[in-house]
């Protein structure tokens, strides 16, 4: 009070803080007052205390600190959490990698879960089977091909290891049959290539109106001289396929009807709508396949002996299969009496 009257001596308003021990600091504001006929002077005095004023947002400040660091802790534990089980997958994942090698492909990822990080371990779950049939596929083509090759290369060696140079029928006999050995393996080495065509290359699927591919097959099976051909049903349908793939395949089966049915004998080139699919076949007389080999006959060099006297690779019908499933479809041998009909089956395009 001394430090505001002596403040107030010279009559004017006073703005100030002053160090209070009991309340901090103090802000206040001291005008001299005088009221007329009188000496005396008075002093209006306005003080506040800061700390008390600045208690309300003080304490809301403290509560929201105290609020955030918890929310703070909380959000980091939460998200620590999700992110582990979200990353939890990919962690799976680059483990299961660096343990696949080639010998051992068995491991996969387990999945739990709708998310997208589930769903992309299932793709990739999905990517692991393909490759490990493409491993597999592989593997056992070429087991197929060291097996197949073996057989010539071992006629042609002993025929010329027994052959007299000294003796010219012998070496023209030795040369005949290298010459028709090396001939049957070129003709394996194209079917293989066309086996393994059909599997690794998708088809350029379009709508194929199955009438002309009838009508294209039957024209280029005519070129089978010795035979009757014949055009059964044609289909009246749209497919949606490789139109050289889908001929490719129809056409081994003309080429396998020819050489198993007599000579002068009539084989049936037809194509028939049932429900939705529509069945492309042939339909020949020739000794039929064992009963018990249908399945054999479209496994890769799946020859059969049946009497049927007629050399070949053994993947003339596994191609036609693989075509046949490339377009979502498949393909089977149906017994007749004094027959066979090979028929490809195919999905119509937009059929529900």
């Amino acid at each position: 009070m001394r430090r505001i009257i002596a403040e107030s001596a010279d009559g004017q308003v006073h703005i100030g803080s002053a160090e209070a021990s009991e309340h901090g600091t103090l802000r206040y504001v001291a005008a001299p007052l005088t009221v007329a006929d009188d000496p005396q002077q008075g002093v209006y005095v306005v003080s506040i205390s800061v700390a008390e004023e600045l208690s309300e947002l003080t304490n809301s400040f403290r509560t929201y600190a105290i609020v955030a660091g918890v929310a703070l802790v909380a959000v980091g534990l939460v998200g620590w959490t999700v992110a582990g089980r979200l990353l939890r997958p990919i962690r799976q994942l680059r483990s299961a990698a660096s343990r696949i090698t080639a010998s051992d492909r068995s491991e996969r990822i387990p999945v739990a879960g709708t998310d997208d990080v589930s769903e992309l371990t299932r793709t990739v779950n999905d990517m692991l089977d393909r490759l490990d049939f493409a491993l597999t596929s592989q593997r056992q083509l070429l087991d197929d091909v060291r097996h197949e090759l073996k057989t010539p290369i071992t006629i042609v060696r002993g025929h010329l290891e027994l052959a007299n140079p000294e003796n010219p029928a012998e070496v023209r006999a030795a040369r005949d049959v290298a010459v028709d050995e090396l001939d049957r393996m070129a003709g394996l080495v194209d079917d293989i290539e066309a086996f393994a065509e059909s599997q690794a290359t998708p088809p350029s699927r379009v709508a194929t109106e199955v009438a002309a591919v009838t009508a294209s097959v039957a024209e280029r099976a005519r070129g089978y001289r010795e035979h009757e051909w014949r055009v059964g049903e044609t289909a009246d349908a749209v497919v949606l396929a490789d139109p050289a793939r889908i001929t490719q395949a129809w056409l081994q089966l003309v080429d396998n009807a020819a050489k198993y049915s007599p000579a002068g004998s009539e084989i049936v080139i037809s194509s028939t709508v049932r429900g939705g699919t529509v069945e492309l076949w042939v339909e020949d007389s020739g000794p039929g396949v064992p009963v018990g080999a249908e399945g054999r006959i479209f496994e890769r060099f799946g020859r059969i002996d049946g009497g049927r006297g007629i050399r070949g690779s053994g993947l003339g019908l596994p191609i036609v299969l693989a075509i046949a499933m490339s377009h979502g479809g498949t393909a089977r041998l149906d017994r007749l009496p004094g027959g066979s009909r090979f028929v490809i089956v195919l999905p119509r395009a937009g059929w529900q």
